[in-house]
């Protein structure tokens, strides 16, 4: 099994290790503020189209790929170091 950002987010916070969460719920669960991490999602969808290359082929949708980038972001994978400045505590 793929130990996803997404995954590590879950187990962390409690949650099934497959639900996929809103950017409500990861905004009050991690303590981020929503602007920023909203800003973060818009950053990974613009990347999709921008660049598909880099694009893994299970991913089929820009939104997939922005939250990609968000959980990767709040679990201090590589997009956290890229989106630091947008990852501000609430």
């Amino acid at each position: 099994m793929v130990n996803s950002y997404k995954m590590k987010f879950n187990k962390k916070y409690g949650q099934p290790l497959n639900k996929s969460n809103s950017l409500n719920e990861i905004s009050k669960l991690s303590g981020y503020k929503k602007t920023g991490l909203k800003k973060i999602i818009e950053k990974g969808e613009g990347a999709f189209y921008s660049n598909p290359s880099s694009v893994r082929p299970n991913i089929t949708n820009a939104t997939a790929w922005g939250f990609s980038r968000l959980y990767s972001a709040v679990m201090g994978g590589k997009a956290a170091v890229i989106d630091k400045d947008l990852l501000k505590k609430a």
